[in-house]
């Protein structure tokens, strides 16, 4: 049947209905946040592994999760966090090794240094990979700083501080491909407000820790060099006494 000219057609747009699945794009989160990219996560990967206390305990695990979430590569973001792990890693290694019982009175605190040192004569192995492997807030630097100072070799504590890593980010980026829009979509829902004042507020801090790990270790480079001249000093005076 032939529609008369005048007539016009009214079609009628109903809404679709709420979906209860929210795009990842979508969520009201600061998005410079996944600019970070692989960089990023390799910087702070390498920061979270040193002496330098960062503000919020587990941080790369947090970023890695973030940006897989958001659409990042695990295949790509897994590797930038565990080859920046084990670089601040073995920078920590190197200031125990170099620095001995000094640097271990420096930067462990007194609470916990016998602990730490007795963990690590009794399981050299054990002690490098746990806390590599467990989440905070078991701490990590005390460790690796022990096991340098107290003689673990590079070799074993490279292979055994790189599989930790490797197993405990593969696992984050795991959960991040399985589960990480979820954990994004109750973060948006409970945080989002909040999230731009509390990530200002956490890279201040990281840049007060940054500050003060740089204050600290120049000052254990004082006190090293302090210590070789005051031996070198009293070997002197035993020298003129001998003779």
């Amino acid at each position: 049947m032939p529609v008369p000219d005048d007539t016009r057609m009214k079609i009628t747009v109903l809404p679709s209905a709420p979906s209860d699945t929210l795009p990842v794009h979508a969520i009201a989160l600061p998005h410079w946040l996944t600019q970070l990219g692989y960089l990023g996560l390799f910087t702070v990967a390498v920061i979270d592994s040193s002496i330098i206390p960062l503000p919020l305990p587990g941080s790369t695990d947090l970023l890695l999760l973030w940006l897989v979430a958001h659409g990042g590569d695990p295949w790509l973001l897994a590797p930038c966090a565990i080859a920046g792990s084990i670089l601040g890693g073995y920078t920590t290694w190197h200031l125990g090794r170099r620095g001995g019982e000094a640097a271990l009175r420096n930067y462990v605190p007194a609470r916990i240094l016998g602990r730490v040192v007795g963990w690590v004569e009794s399981h050299r192995l054990l002690a490098v990979f746990l806390p590599a492997m467990l989440p905070p807030p078991i701490p990590l630097s005390p460790f690796l700083l022990a096991s340098g100072a107290l003689g673990v070799s590079r070799r074993r504590f490279l292979s055994v501080y790189g599989a930790a890593r490797t197993l405990r980010y593969s696992l984050v980026a795991w959960l991040a491909v399985a589960y990480g829009r979820h954990i994004v979509r109750a973060w948006s829902k409970t945080v989002a407000a909040w999230s731009a004042p509390l990530l200002s507020v956490f890279f201040c801090l990281l840049i007060t820790s940054v500050c003060f790990g740089i204050w600290k270790a120049r000052g254990a480079r004082r006190s090293e060099v302090a210590d070789k001249r005051a031996l070198l000093a009293a070997a002197s005076r035993a020298g003129d006494v001998a003779r």
